[in-house]
């Protein structure tokens, strides 16, 4: 299964995300922001186990969710990317991201819809 590192503020979303994706064979690794994702996605680099997706929320503190998606595509562009959000204006935001993005997840999701996405985009983006 895949290493996914989730970008999500609300900790109850988070430890949904986690708990669905690792009760289906995934390596987790959470950040409540965008800052602590990109430093994480950095230190997994560095360390020789980068992730293999990352999944973000839109609207956050700190660093939002598209500022996260433009950097970790700079900085891995064959990471898949998918984005998320509770609001179709946010889902706007996101229009001409389609070059990096693989998908938008509408929140609330089921944990069906959420690990079909999740293993399409780790298709469409083989290791």
């Amino acid at each position: 299964m895949a290493r996914i590192l989730i970008a999500e503020d609300e900790p109850s979303v988070r430890a949904f995300i986690t708990r669905a994706l690792e009760g289906v064979g995934h390596q987790v690794e959470a950040a409540g922001d965008g800052s602590e994702a990109l430093a994480a996605l950095e230190r997994a680099r560095a360390g020789g186990r980068p992730h293999e997706l990352l999944l973000t929320d839109i609207l956050m503190p700190v660093m939002d969710g598209i500022s996260l998606a433009l950097a970790a595509a700079r900085d891995a562009p064959d990471m898949p990317i998918l984005l998320m959000t509770g609001y179709s204006d946010q889902r706007e935001r996101a229009h001409g991201l389609e070059a990096i993005i693989s998908d938008i997840l509408l929140k609330p999701f089921t944990l069906d819809e959420l690990v079909e996405r999740i293993e399409q985009a780790l298709v469409q983006y083989p290791r």
